[in-house]
C-alpha cells in the first residue's frame, strides 16, 4: 500500500512538475496586444431592408471588424460587412466614432476599403509575409464578435490554402483562434504584431466558433487593397480559359475550355491541354493557377509548359485585363444553336451498346429542358444503361456531348462516327467533353467489347 501510495503522489508530482514548465513556456500576448490593439476598429452599419419602399423600410445594424492601414484614415474590412449599406460607422479604440466611406470593394475576395477623417492620430498595421506562415504558429485575432469589442483570442495555424468554395482565388490561412460573428474583417496578427490574414469565414452548425476559422492571407490581401485604394477596383488579368484538375493531378491542371479570340486561343492554347508548370514552377492546385493568372499585369508575358498528345510544348500567352462580365466573355466561343428541324441519324446498335448511352441531336426543346446554353453545340444524352462505364463516371441524362478525343461533335453523325473509329481501334476509351447547364469537364469513357 505505501508503494502504490508513493508512487501516486511520485505521478501527480511530475505531472505538477510537467504543468508548471508547460505554463512557463507559453507566450505571454500582453505587451503584443497593447502595442496592436489601437490599430483594430469596430464596424457598425445601417441598412435598408430589401422589402418594402425604402423611404420606409425598416433599418437594420449589422456589426464587423476592420483595421486602420495608414495614419490619412485608410481601413480594410471585409465586403461582407459594409455591403448595401446606408451609414458606415468606424469606432475607434477610444471610442470616438467616425462616418465612414467606401473607397473600393471586390466581391471575389471579399475585401473593402474605407476611410474616415479625423484629427486623432492613427496607428495603422504593419503587414507581414503569409508566406513565411507554418502550420503550428501562434496566431492572435482581434475584433468585434457579438458587439464586444477589442475581444482577443489566440490559437494556431491548423492548416494553410485551404479552399472553401467562397470564391475563385481561395487560399486561407485555417486557425482554432476563436472567431465568432462580427470578427469578419478583423486583422490576424502573428507573434511580431503583423498583419498576416484578414478575417473571413467561420466553419459552423450553430453560427458561433466551432474551432475552425479562416483568413484571407495578407499577401493575397495587400494586392488588392492597394488596387482598391489606389483606383477604388481591382483590374485582374485574365487569358480565356476555363480549367480543372487533371485526371491525374500531379500532371497539372487541364483547360476545359478556350474562350473565342482570347488571349490563349491567340497563342495556340487548345482545350484538352495539361499545363504542367507555369514560368517553369510545377502547378498541381488549378485555383492556385486562377490566382497567379488574375494577379498578373496586363500585357505581362505568361510562360506555360503545355503536354499534348504526349507532346511538350512551351506556349507564351500576354495576359489581356479580364472582362467585367467574365460569362459573357466565355458564351462568345459557343456556336449557334442547332434547330429542332435536324434529324438525328440512326444508330449503329454496336456503337450504341459500347458505349451504354441513347443521344439525339441538340434541339430548342432539350435545350431548354436541361437548361442548357442557348449557343450550345453537340449531342445531348437522352438515355442512359445504370452498369455502363459512362453512368460510373458520373454522366446523366441532360447532359451535352461537344467533342470526341477534342473533335468537335456537329451532330449524332459525327458522334457515332468518332466512336466507330475508337471501336475499329480496339475499343480504346474516348475522352468526351460533357457540358451541363453550369460546367463543362472531360470525362474518359471505356467502351464494351
Amino acid at each position: 500500500m505505501r508503494k502504490l501510495n508513493f508512487c501516486v503522489l511520485g505521478a501527480v508530482t511530475i505531472l505538477s512538475t510537467v504543468s508548471a514548465q508547460a505554463q512557463s513556456t507559453l507566450p505571454s500576448f500582453a505587451d503584443l496586444i497593447e502595442k496592436v490593439q489601437p490599430s483594430v476598429v469596430n464596424i457598425s452599419t445601417t441598412t435598408l431592408s430589401e422589402e418594402g419602399n425604402n423611404d420606409i423600410a425598416p433599418e437594420s445594424e449589422t456589426l464587423g471588424s476592420g483595421f486602420i492601414i495608414s495614419t490619412d484614415g485608410y481601413i480594410v474590412t471585409n465586403q461582407h460587412v459594409i455591403d448595401h449599406a446606408k451609414v458606415i460607422n468606424v469606432t475607434l479604440y477610444n471610442n470616438e466614432k467616425n462616418e465612414a466611406a467606401i473607397i473600393g470593394k471586390d466581391e471575389k475576395t471579399d475585401l473593402a476599403v474605407l476611410k474616415i477623417e479625423t484629427s486623432t492620430a492613427l496607428t495603422p498595421i504593419t503587414f507581414g509575409d503569409s508566406d513565411t506562415l507554418r502550420v503550428g504558429d501562434w496566431v492572435l485575432a482581434i475584433g468585434n464578435p457579438f458587439g464586444l469589442g477589442s475581444s482577443v483570442t489566440a490559437g494556431i495555424v491548423s492548416a494553410k490554402e485551404r479552399d472553401i468554395e467562397s470564391g475563385p482565388y481561395d487560399n486561407f490561412i485555417q486557425t482554432d483562434a476563436a472567431i465568432n460573428q462580427g470578427n469578419s474583417g478583423g486583422p490576424m496578427f502573428n507573434q511580431k504584431g503583423e498583419v498576416i490574414g484578414v478575417n473571413s469565414a467561420i466553419f459552423s452548425t450553430t453560427g458561433n466558433a466551432m474551432g475552425v476559422g479562416f483568413a484571407m492571407p495578407s499577401k493575397m490581401a495587400q494586392w488588392v487593397i492597394n488596387q482598391l485604394k489606389q483606383k477604388g477596383k481591382v483590374t485582374r488579368g485574365w487569358i480565356g480559359i476555363s480549367i480543372q484538375p487533371a485526371a491525374q493531378p500531379d500532371k497539372g491542371i487541364l483547360i476545359s475550355r478556350i474562350t473565342e479570340d482570347s488571349p490563349a486561343q491567340k497563342a495556340g492554347l487548345q482545350a484538352g491541354d495539361i499545363i504542367s508548370k507555369f514560368n517553369t514552377v510545377p502547378l498541381t492546385s488549378a485555383t492556385n493557377l486562377s490566382r497567379i493568372i488574375a494577379e498578373s499585369a496586363i500585357d505581362e508575358p505568361l510562360n506555360f509548359e503545355v503536354l499534348r498528345n504526349e507532346e511538350t510544348l512551351n506556349i507564351q500567352v500576354r495576359a489581356a485585363e479580364m472582362p467585367e462580365d467574365i460569362n459573357e466573355a466565355q458564351n462568345k466561343e459557343t456556336t449557334s444553336l442547332q434547330t429542332e428541324n435536324t434529324t438525328d441519324k440512326e444508330p449503329p446498335s454496336a456503337v450504341k451498346a459500347s458505349l451504354g448511352l441513347e443521344i439525339s441531336n441538340l434541339t430548342k426543346e432539350l435545350a431548354n429542358q436541361y437548361n442548357l446554353p442557348p449557343q450550345a453545340h453537340g449531342v445531348v444524352i437522352t438515355a442512359m444503361d445504370g452498369e455502363s462505364d459512362a453512368s460510373d463516371k458520373g454522366l446523366q441524362i441532360g447532359n451535352l456531348i461537344t467533342h470526341v478525343d477534342k473533335k468537335e461533335v456537329l451532330d449524332t453523325s459525327s458522334f457515332y462516327d468518332y466512336i466507330k473509329e475508337a471501336q475499329n481501334e480496339h475499343n480504346r476509351p474516348v475522352l468526351l467533353t460533357i457540358q451541363n447547364a453550369e460546367t463543362e469537364h472531360f470525362v474518359a469513357i471505356k467502351l464494351k467489347k
